[in-house]
């Protein structure tokens, strides 16, 4: 039994050992679902990494076949970098060819501070024993350069720019060329930039026509390697004298720092140089009547001053001035009360230099001839207002001619009434009041006529004896042009012409043209004018016989302007302009000249009158360009019969 038991039991324990030899058999012949998912994630795992080779392989094929070119570019962009080369800007010059403003090409020094820490770490290994350190080897450098460059630099100023902790550093500016390569050749670490200087030989002479030009390097739309104009003509033909950069491209050193390698420029394009401007200006007497203005500005202890001279045919600025200028050589000097040309900017009210537009209007019109008589009264009632004449006089019969020789703004306003306001008007516009002349210079002002609908009563009685407008001096003396001219007004200008890098003359285009009136009406108001500058004696002397030339015959017209009283808003009785405008010489024009003072003391001879300046100008310009003598004196005709 027992027996029995354990072989049932053995039974039970073979039959266990033949699932044990089951299993075995299962484990050698068959694949278990543990296998199954090794192998799954092997296969899976060799495909990605087939996959993954496979694009490996096709970007390398893409980028060496179809973007080498353009990775190349970009690795040689990251290394270079590409500068702007300075062009030479175009020189002004006045009608003779005399240099006004020119430029001088310079160098601006600098230092490659990481080559030089460089180069000599190299030096002391190649040389251990030599001795000098770093400090002395640049102390060496910063005495060689300011020995080349005296005054410009100091030693000690230098050594505290190579001590830097930087790559890269400016030393000095305005450098002449040869020495800047004396120095390079002898110390490669050190490079220069292309520059130059503007030089403006004159100084003040013509500042406010010419302007001011420099650097803008803080400006991000201007090439930092060009001079820009800033002011007067060099702002406003920037284009014309700028001309164009070049472009350069220089290896730079590892870094952000953009520091150059020396000996690494290539030109891309060569700079092309600006063209030169030609003006009317005449130097000499551009300086002359610089000098006589601020003479007589001070001697009447006006506030201010401008004149101009024209040429009576064409229109061309031969001296233009104020009283305050600027040098733009001293940089102390460029402040805005100084470099604003107020000859073109400011407007102010003429007085009675306007009264020839009532004048020219009268005898066009054929309301009066020169010899006509009126009976003048001493005052006149326009609208609300009593207008009264500058003495006080019983009604008196003025000639036409003495009216304005007289300057009675009574008797003026009597042909103004006469006229009509309309015809009046565009008399007005024939001059070109209230537009800008075209002259060429920046800022210019129209000056101010009150639109026609805006009149009112009073504005009538104002605008014919120069009040309840404005006008620049260019614009004054541009009236007196036209009557100068048989009647044919020509737009001013200051610019000739420009003349190109290759030396082709580029002339500018011809000024506009405006019949006034004709040749007649202009010969007899020129005419009428010269008894202004007549010494007949009591009733028969004119406001302005100082403005007088022996030898020539004069036609112009005196001016007194009230100025508005800032106090009070209303016309002051202390604050005068006082003008000039007239011919030289009246029988054959040559030269119109206009002259405004800012509010002078009118208790002074010189603050009284501008005729005196006139006369001193008037004489130096006869003499300067030896205008002939008139054929015989001006008559003395009757101004109060």
């Amino acid at each position: 039994m027992a027996r029995n038991a354990r072989s049932r039991g053995g039974n039970r324990a073979g039959g266990g050992t033949r699932r044990r030899t089951y299993s075995a058999r299962a484990r050698r012949g068959g694949v278990t679902a543990a296998d199954r998912g090794h192998r799954g994630r092997f296969t899976a795992g060799r495909i990605a990494l087939v996959v993954l080779l496979c694009a490996t392989g096709l970007k390398l094929v893409h980028i060496q076949g179809f973007e080498a070119e353009a990775l190349s570019a970009k690795a040689e962009r990251q290394r270079t970098t590409t500068i702007d080369i300075p062009a030479q800007r175009g020189s002004i010059l006045d009608r003779d060819g005399a240099k006004l403003a020119f430029s001088v090409e310079t160098r601006t020094l600098w230092a490659n501070l990481r080559l030089m820490r460089k180069t000599w770490a190299e030096h002391a290994r190649e040389h251990p024993r030599s001795g000098q350190n770093y400090d002395r080897h640049v102390e060496e450098i910063a005495e060689f350069i300011a020995r080349q460059v005296p005054g410009k630099t100091s030693e000690e100023e230098l050594l505290e720019l190579f001590h830097k902790d930087a790559s890269f550093t400016y030393l000095v500016d305005e450098v002449e060329p040869s020495v800047a390569d004396r120095i390079k050749e002898q110390y490669p670490e050190i490079g220069y930039e292309k520059r130059a200087v503007r030089e403006y030989p004159g100084g003040e002479l013509a500042s406010n026509v010419v302007g001011y030009a420099n650097w803008r390097m803080e400006d991000p739309d201007v090439s930092k390697h060009n001079i820009h104009g800033l002011a007067g003509l060099e702002s406003m033909r920037d284009d014309d004298l700028a001309g164009q950069p070049g472009r350069q491209i220089v290896d730079t050193a590892q870094g952000n720092d953009n520091v150059v390698i020396p000996g690494t420029e290539r030109d891309l394009r060569p700079a092309v140089p600006g063209s030169d401007l030609e003006l009317t200006i005449d130097s000499d007497a551009q300086y002359v009547l610089q000098n006589k203005l601020a003479d007589y500005v001070a001697k009447s202890n006006a506030d201010g001053g401008s004149a101009v001279v024209l040429d009576s045919q064409t229109g061309e600025v031969y001296a233009l001035a104020n009283d305050k200028t600027f040098n733009p050589n001293d940089r102390s000097t460029l402040r805005p009360e100084l470099m604003n040309n107020v000859a073109v900017s400011n407007p102010f009210e003429p007085g009675s230099v306007n009264k020839i537009v009532t004048a020219t209007a009268a005898i066009d019109a054929g309301i009066v001839k020169p010899d006509s008589v009126l009976k003048v009264p001493d005052s006149i009632e326009i609208a609300d207002h009593t207008v009264h004449d500058a003495w006080v006089h019983p009604t008196q019969p003025f000639t036409a001619t003495g009216i304005f020789a007289k300057s009675s703004n009574v008797g003026t306003l009597m042909l103004a009434q006469k006229l009509g306001p309309d015809r009046y008007m565009r008399m007005l516009e024939r001059f070109g009041l209230g537009q800008r002349t075209g002259l060429g210079l920046p800022g210019e002002s129209g000056g101010y006529v009150p639109p026609r609908e805006d009149w009112s009563g009073t504005t009538f009685g104002n605008l014919p004896i120069g009040q309840g407008l404005s006008m620049t001096v260019v614009q004054m003396a541009g009236m007196y042009q036209a009557i100068a001219n048989d009647g044919l007004r020509v737009e001013p200008r200051i610019v000739k012409a420009k003349i190109t890098p290759d030396g082709t003359r580029v002339p500018e285009p011809a000024p506009d043209k405006t019949q006034v009136v004709s040749p007649e009406t202009a010969d007899t108001v020129k005419n009428m004018l010269r008894a202004v500058t007549q010494d007949g004696g009591g009733h028969d002397r004119g406001t302005g016989p100082a403005a007088a030339l022996e030898g020539y015959q004069i036609s112009g017209k005196t001016g007194t302007g009230q100025q508005v009283d800032p106090n009070t808003g209303g016309y002051s009785d202390h604050l005068y302009n006082i003008t000039f405008a007239g011919m030289l010489p009246a029988d054959n024009p040559r030269f119109v000249i206009g002259i405004r003072l800012d509010a002078p003391d009118t208790t002074l001879p010189e603050g009284s009158s501008a005729a005196p300046l006139f006369h001193d100008i008037a004489s130096y310009l006869a003499q300067r360009y030896q205008i002939p003598l008139s054929d015989k004196p001006a008559p003395v005709v009757p101004l109060i019969m």
